[in-house]
C-alpha cells in the first residue's frame, strides 16, 4: 500500500510537542530548500548540508552553493538554520553512475544518485549528534518520494540516525517553493544538475525549437 509520508511527518511533529530536535537537511539547491526551510524551521533546529557531487560543471556547483548560503541568511526563521558544505567530489558521482550514463532522467541512475547523497548525509548526521536527517529532494514533482523514503529508512538502520519521513511536494509545497523563489529572486536552474540531465535538457530544448520552426 502506498504510504502517506506527509501524514507521517505531521504525526511526528505533533508527537514531539515543544521539543526542537537537531536535523541535518540535505539540500540540492536554494529554490528546493525554500519551502522546506520555511516549514521545518518551525519545528527543528536545522543545518543545511550541501553535498551534491553530481552537479556539472563546477561553475554551476559554485553558483548553487552561493545561492544556498545567501538564501539562508535572508530567510526569516523561528529556529536557527546553519550551513555545512560537503566535499565537491564529482568522481564519486561518476563511479556511482558508471554503466547507467545513457539512462533517461528519473531512472535507475537517479536512484543511486539519491542513495549516494543520502548516505553521506546520514553519515555526517550520525557523526555529529543529529537526531534526524532528511533531504529537500522530494519537493520536486520530478523526484521519486517513494525511493527517497525507502533509501532513508534503510540508512536509518545502517547509520543509527533517524530518517525524517517526507514528501514536501504535498500540501502545495512545490507551489510555495515557486512563490518563495520569485519573492527572493532565487536562481532556478533548468536541469537537475548532472551532465546527463544537462544533455537531456539541451536535447529537449533543441527538439522543441525544431518542432516550433525555430
Amino acid at each position: 500500500m502506498k504510504q502517506n509520508y506527509q501524514k507521517q511527518l505531521d504525526e511526528l511533529i505533533t508527537e514531539q510537542g515543544e521539543r526542537v530536535p537537531k536535523l541535518l537537511l540535505h539540500s540540492c539547491c536554494a529554490p528546493c530548500s525554500s519551502y522546506v526551510l520555511e516549514y521545518l524551521s518551525q519545528h527543528f533546529s536545522i543545518t543545511v548540508f550541501y553535498y551534491n557531487p553530481n552537479i556539472y560543471p563546477e561553475e554551476e556547483y559554485r553558483k548553487r552553493v552561493k545561492e544556498q548560503q545567501e538564501f539562508i541568511k535572508r530567510l526569516n526563521v523561528k529556529n536557527p538554520v546553519g550551513f555545512l558544505e560537503g566535499k565537491f567530489e564529482p568522481e564519486e558521482f561518476y563511479k556511482t553512475a558508471a554503466g547507467m550514463e545513457t539512462l533517461p532522467e528519473r531512472g535507475e541512475r537517479c536512484y543511486y544518485c539519491y542513495r549516494l547523497r543520502l548516505h553521506k548525509t546520514a553519515q555526517i548526521a550520525s557523526e555529529n549528534g543529529f537526531e534526524y536527517f532528511c533531504s529537500t529532494l522530494s519537493i520536486s514533482p520530478l523526484k521519486n518520494a517513494e525511493w527517497l523514503n525507502e533509501i532513508g529508512g534503510e540508512l536509518e538502520t545502517v547509520c543509527g540516525v533517524k530518517w525524517l519521513p517526507s514528501d514536501f511536494k504535498k500540501k502545495e509545497g512545490y507551489k510555495r517553493s515557486v512563490e518563495l523563489s520569485e519573492k527572493y529572486g532565487l536562481y532556478r536552474q533548468d536541469y537537475c544538475g548532472c551532465i546527463f540531465s544537462k544533455k537531456q535538457r539541451e536535447s529537449e530544448k533543441k527538439k522543441n525549437n525544431t518542432c516550433h520552426g525555430k
